[in-house]
């Protein structure tokens, strides 16, 4: 008797799930499996740290350089600290965007101190590699630009951007805007544009405010900062109000 033919299961058949109409599928999975993992690791709340790909510890010449290490220093400050606070599962975790330059160097400065460290990264025609610096059970790649902004946004208490390019920028202005219209409460929760000069020459945000484009109080949402001692007590000041 000759056997029927048995077809594959939907949730198994690669073809389908990688087909137009499988989008929502796949968005779908890009929730719940990074909310899946994260719940299983006790990630309470993270600390965002943005900035450029381009920054090389081994330029000697470049002057992203520096950023690179005082972010590795910020981000050893943060861990040693967050490692010693005693509550139920792991706070104040440092995250990035899982690439090289100063992503790179903040999940080197949290494994210098021997805390865990997240990386979101995302498929990229350029492949975009993990740095070797993220926590292995915590290193995510998205498809999905806008599934790694939820992922980069949802649990941060804190962003501190450094100098960067076009996606800096670009995460750096939505984060902006959700806290400006309050989707992201205002009241502990703090944004450190690191680098006064670098953010003072590329963008005017005062110009804002001169042409009524912003308000008074919107120029108050971000705070400067230069140092790493500088940027520590910011953000241990803010995350105090947390606990």
């Amino acid at each position: 008797m000759k056997k029927s033919h048995v077809p594959e299961k939907a949730y198994r058949n690669l073809e389908f799930l990688n087909s137009p109409e499988a989008r929502t599928v796949r968005i779908l999975s890009e929730y719940l499996e990074p909310l899946s993992r994260l719940d299983k690791f006790k990630v309470n709340d993270t600390v965002l740290f943005l900035g450029s790909s381009m920054a090389n510890p081994k330029e000697k010449d470049s002057i992203l350089t520096k950023y690179y290490w005082e972010a590795e220093e910020l981000a050893f400050n943060i861990a040693t600290w967050a490692i010693k606070l005693k509550k139920k599962g792991k706070n104040f975790v440092i995250c990035t965007g899982g690439g090289p330059g100063i992503m790179e160097a903040a999940n080197r400065g949290a494994a210098r101190a021997g805390g865990k460290s997240i990386g979101m990264n995302i498929s990229l025609p350029n492949e975009q590699f993990p740095n070797s610096y993220i926590s292995p059970e915590l290193s995510f790649v998205f498809h999905y630009f806008f599934m790694r902004k939820f992922w980069l946004f949802y649990k941060t208490r804190a962003v501190v951007a450094f100098p960067g390019g076009f996606g800096t920028l670009d995460e750096l202005f939505e984060m902006l805007t959700l806290v400006q219209t309050e989707k992201v409460p205002r009241d502990g929760f703090l944004i450190l544009l690191y680098g006064k000069d670098y953010w003072h020459d590329i963008i005017k945000f005062e110009n804002l405010l001169k042409y009524k484009a912003i308000t008074p109080k919107d120029i108050q949402i971000f705070r400067y900062c230069s140092d790493p001692g500088e940027a520590f007590d910011l953000l241990k000041e803010s995350f105090m109000k947390l606990l």
